[in-house]
């Protein structure tokens, strides 16, 4: 009789669990357009310096699984490319740009974006004279820092790695100015404080050779943290401001929705993008990220969204808590070379979805008290409305989304653990005519993606209002359709009343 108690008792509240409705509504007042999402093929797990190209074969274009489009690569502090060291770390050395030329070369074939990180400017350019970051007993602790005498070389430099990817078939698409400014290290780096980034910036960035390389545009520095004090110091100089295109940053010890979208605020301001350049949530583990593990690098790339991030680029592409397997015998079974990890398959929610969308404002009713841990945003793409949510607890929901315009049909795409079975599971949702308000099942501990097909006969898409935080007043666009803060070069004109042209214009 008890055994029969518990098994009624577990089915009623299984039923209670599933009668829990949220309700999100998404309105038509827009954010940020996302440009894309990535990894690094940088030293260490990519054997060496990007040659196996295996990982950007799996990861990248819009026929992979996971359709990724970003690529970040070092740019090494050296003159030529040519001369090739085995080892990262031989700081008196030039070391290679030419190992990533492979990766880098197939990610622009399949349509994707190229983009190059300074850890250091040449050695004879710093403080300490090596590339090293000084924080070592070997250097004395000498900080390593970009010599005031030396900041006229700087964007010469970077000309000379843009000529050098160009001349083995590379056109890089943009180029930062440093890795993590604020961090001391041992390794590879060099300190800028905010006021001297400004004063590279502001005085000498002119010198990027944008007329020779028209699409390239000009990365802020990359700090630890994203602490908005250096971009915020650029983008309040009107000189400086004009130079920088992309603000980035890492998220080494501040979520998302603290230092990122506090540097979002001005950077949308002045129609800058803003990119996450570099983290990864378990990063060093040992073991194999476990699916709750999974579900809060999700919950990341949404509360990114959510900050006002345009691009989200992961550290490794490969290593065993991140897209693709490495083989080591330690984190086996699961962690064969060269096959996808499920990570990747958290990210191809964002990666093949949100790619080129528009971020949507939602608000969630939460007067019942349920669905406190759930997460969500929503995007709109041509003809496609996306929601996203997330649900990191033991309990499902019906989740009811209240929609901008009448949909006709729909696909669920839901991930339910790390098991391939499990992953980027795929069904109709089920529409009876065209509605504006749909209800759909949201599994526990589940990462779900709900396309809906708006109903063209029944929506205008036409009445989609702008955020405060966006400007209004005319906008530039590069060839390929990227948001730039001025114009430069050929590019394109987007007028207030919705007219465009093409333009060319000389460098100022």
């Amino acid at each position: 009789m008890k055994q029969i108690f518990t098994l009624f008792s577990a089915l009623a509240f299984a039923t209670a669990a599933q009668a829990v409705v949220v309700t999100v509504k998404v309105d038509t007042t827009r954010y940020q357009t996302v440009t894309g999402f990535g990894a690094a093929a940088c030293d260490g797990a990519m054997c060496p310096f990007a040659t196996d190209t295996q990982p950007v074969k799996l990861l990248y274009g819009p026929t992979s699984k996971i359709g990724l489009n970003i690529m970040r690569m070092e740019i090494s502090p050296n003159f030529v490319g040519d001369v090739r060291v085995p080892e990262w770390g031989n700081w008196d050395t030039p070391y290679d740009w030419q190992g990533s030329v492979p990766s880098a070369k197939y990610v622009k074939q399949v349509g994707g974006i190229v983009f190059g990180t300074p850890w250091s400017p040449p050695g004879e350019y710093k403080t300490n004279g090596t590339a090293q970051g000084g924080n070592s007993d070997s250097q004395g602790k000498q900080r390593g820092q970009l010599r005031e005498d030396c900041y006229e070389k700087f964007f010469p430099w970077l000309n000379t790695f843009l000529a050098y990817m160009k001349s083995k078939g590379v056109d890089v698409d943009a180029v930062s100015i440093q890795n993590e400014p604020d961090w001391w290290v041992d390794y590879s780096g060099c300190l800028y404080s905010p006021q001297q980034q400004l004063k590279l910036v502001k005085n000498y960035a002119s010198m990027l050779d944008r007329e020779t390389y028209p699409g390239v545009r000009l990365i802020s520095a990359e700090p630890l943290g994203f602490d908005p004090n250096y971009s915020n110091m650029l983008l309040n100089d009107p000189v400086a401001r004009e130079q920088i295109d992309i603000i980035a940053g890492h998220l080494y010890g501040h979520p998302p929705l603290g230092n990122l979208k506090a540097s979002a605020v001005l950077a949308a301001k002045y129609g800058k993008e803003v990119w996450m350049t570099e983290h990864s949530v378990t990063d060093n583990i040992d073991h194999l990220p476990n699916w709750h593990e999974q579900l809060i690098f999700a919950e990341e790339l949404n509360e990114c969204m959510l900050a006002g991030c345009t691009g989200y680029i992961y550290w490794y592409m490969r290593a065993h808590w991140a897209f693709v397997g490495t083989g080591e015998a330690k984190y086996n079974p699961g962690n064969t070379k060269n096959t996808l990890l499920p990570r990747a398959y958290v990210m191809s929610h964002f990666s093949k979805h949100v790619t080129g969308s528009t971020r949507l404002k939602t608000s969630r009713d939460k007067s019942t008290g349920e669905g406190a841990a759930l997460e969500n945003s929503a995007y709109i793409k041509g003809d496609s409305l996306i929601v996203m949510a997330i649900d990191t607890v033991g309990t499902s929901y019906d989740l009811k989304l209240q929609l901008p315009y009448k949909v006709k049909s729909g696909t669920h795409v839901l991930s339910t653990g790390n098991e391939a079975k499990n992953l980027c599971q795929e069904k109709p949702i089920t529409i009876d005519e065209a509605t504006s308000t749909v209800t759909v099942e949201m599994p526990a501990r589940s990462l779900n993606t709900y396309i809906f097909m708006i109903d063209r006969e029944e929506t205008a898409i036409r009445d989609l209002k702008t955020d405060d935080s966006q400007s209004t007043r005319t906008e530039y666009f590069d060839l390929q359709g990227r948001r730039i803060a001025a114009p430069r070069g050929l590019y394109i004109e987007k007028r207030a009343d919705g007219s465009s042209r093409k333009v060319f214009l000389g460098r100022k």
